[in-house]
């Protein structure tokens, strides 16, 4: 499931160190409380900004290092968490994102870094050029699909300082992308040092979800819409003009990295505002599902979490249907603030528009405006597993009686000739013949949907507790790797823990050991330390073996 590069957050500070007249000026003239009493936004960001001045060198700035505010949280005691994007002259630092912690009086507390490596380059010119790191990433493409003809294969190297893996250096990242035999398109992005030419790290640029479905699977449910004329759209005016329209089975157009949208969803209207027919013979009937999803995933964030819209912006996002030919996939891309959806093969997977997959698909966007966790090693499988916890709790949020709640990935969009009945088990991750369900030194080396089942199996158990027992009709049986026995905490405990720690406390650079943390500070702060729920969620780590 997808998600690209996300734009970054207002400007704040000059060499990492004196925050701008802007920025000063933006506070000076914004009020300087809520009616509540709250700090506001840009106060936060101002006090934030004299923090970063006093507390330059434990926070690893210097002269050459800028900072850009990527998101800013401010808790109902005023508490605040200001998180940063970095640079080093210039250039993007990956993982060289922090959060700054203040008390509601705005003095300095604590800080997050994805990484306390010192950033110190003897020079920022590279010695592999551009063309040559296209090279290179394409032929990494190549090798993630071999056997698979690729057509319009296009690469774009952009120079970063890598802080992730090891000491920093000069790297290029390459998004490679190109489109398979049917159209489809496939990406990888590709780290590789910017003077030896060794590659760093790769990973797939589309998170993918596989599935396939019967059509339909929300069935009768409310749209809002919006009257033109005497032409409804699918356009919802309460949720930030979401929208949802066909792309026609074409695919994107990618040139040096950039992709086009060949068909850029033609928004689906309707003249009596009666949308589908429940069959897939209706065009309109996929995009209800994906629409409601939407709709769905929307509420759940702004009613539990109080976040409006995926950005924290109050801005909606779109929906493409009836993308490609027999693509067996649905992703969410950063770059278009959209979600796209093949409509499956037919026979492995029908279309991928399950309520699920959808609150599955917008909570990348979530992670991309928050921590931004690396879709690579133990930080992807984090990424992953965040995205199948809330997609999982949307799922139950809905109260949707023809798709009800449970701990199944996608089990609505899978043919029942396939042999499995879901593609990912949360109780007990293994079932699906890939997926890790206890931590160990080489889940890191796992593709990211099956290094994401350590975690998946420390939400079922953090919220339903193991062994067996039988959910709104579904039996579920889920061991513990330790032998212990684990009393769950309930899905509204497990989602503001995991959700304070993904917005407060996780960086790009958090793994399984980082999560354990951030998870008992975010528990911490919500129940209190030394609390039933902290100690329960100590518990459930310790018996996925992350401890």
């Amino acid at each position: 499931m997808s998600r690209t590069r996300h734009s970054r957050g207002s400007r704040l500070a000059t060499a990492g160190i004196a925050a701008t007249a802007a920025t000063l000026l933006a506070a000076a003239l914004s009020p300087t409380a809520h009616a509540d009493g709250r700090p506001t936004r840009s106060t936060a960001i101002q006090n934030a900004a004299s923090a970063l001045a006093d507390h330059a060198t434990s926070l690893g700035l210097t002269a050459a290092q800028d900072t850009t505010v990527r998101d800013v949280v401010v808790d109902k005691d005023g508490t605040q968490h200001v998180r940063y994007d970095r640079t080093y002259k210039q250039l993007p630092v990956l993982g060289g994102d922090f959060v700054v912690h203040l008390a509601p009086d705005g003095a300095y507390r604590s800080a997050n870094r994805a990484t306390r490596s010192a950033i110190s380059l003897q020079s920022v010119t590279p010695t592999v050029s551009a063309p040559k790191a296209a090279d290179l990433a394409v032929n990494a493409l190549r090798a993630a699909n071999l056997g698979e003809t690729l057509r319009r294969v296009t690469a774009k190297p952009h120079l970063l300082v890598d802080a992730l893996h090891g000491t920093p250096r000069l790297a290029w990242r390459t998004d490679a992308v190109a489109q398979d035999s049917r159209g489809n398109p496939v990406a990888r992005t590709v780290l590789t040092d910017a003077r030896t030419g060794a590659q760093i790290d790769s990973w797939d640029s589309i998170e993918t979800a596989t599935g396939d479905g019967k059509g339909l699977y929300s069935g009768t449910v409310p749209l809002e819409t919006t009257l033109s004329g005497s032409t409804y759209q699918m356009k919802d005016p309460t949720r930030g003009n979401t929208y949802t329209g066909d792309a026609a089975n074409k695919t994107d157009l990618c040139f040096f990295g950039i992709c086009f949208q060949r068909a850029p969803a033609t928004l689906f209207t309707d003249a009596d505002n009666h949308w589908g027919t429940g069959t897939t013979a209706d065009r309109a009937s996929a995009a209800v599902d994906a629409q409601y999803g939407t709709n769905a995933t929307w509420d759940y964030y702004k009613n539990v979490h109080g976040r409006n819209g995926i950005a924290g912006d109050g801005k909606g996002s779109y929906n493409r249907v009836h993308y490609g030919s027999n693509y067996n996939n649905a992703f969410w891309d950063d770059s278009c603030f959209c979600m796209t959806y093949g409509d499956g093969d037919g026979s492995t997977f029908g279309p991928l528009v399950a309520l699920d997959v959808a609150g599955h698909e917008m909570s990348h966007g979530v992670t991309s405006k928050t921590a931004a966790l690396t879709y690579s090693g133990e930080s992807g499988g984090l990424n992953e597993a965040t995205s199948d916890i809330f997609g999982t709790l949307v799922e139950w949020y809905a109260n949707n009686s023809s798709d009800p709640g449970d701990y199944l990935i996608g089990e609505e969009i899978v043919r029942s000739g396939f042999g499995k009945a879901a593609l990912r088990f949360m109780d007990k991750p293994s079932k699906d013949g890939n997926s890790a369900d206890c931590w160990s030194s080489s889940v890191g080396n796992l593709d990211v949907h099956y290094s994401s089942g350590v975690a998946n199996h420390f939400a079922y158990l953090l919220s339903e507790g193991s062994g067996a027992k039988t959910i709104n009709g579904v039996s579920y049986d889920s061991p513990t790797c330790n032998g212990s026995s684990v009393t769950g905490l309930g899905r509204d405990k497990l989602g503001k823990i995991w959700y304070r720690a993904l917005t407060v406390y996780m960086t790009s650079s958090t793994n399984y050991a980082g999560a354990r943390t951030a998870t008992l500070n975010a528990a911490k702060d919500l129940y209190g330390a030394g609390s039933a729920e902290y100690n329960a969620v100590a518990a459930a780590w310790s018996a996925v073996n992350v401890g």
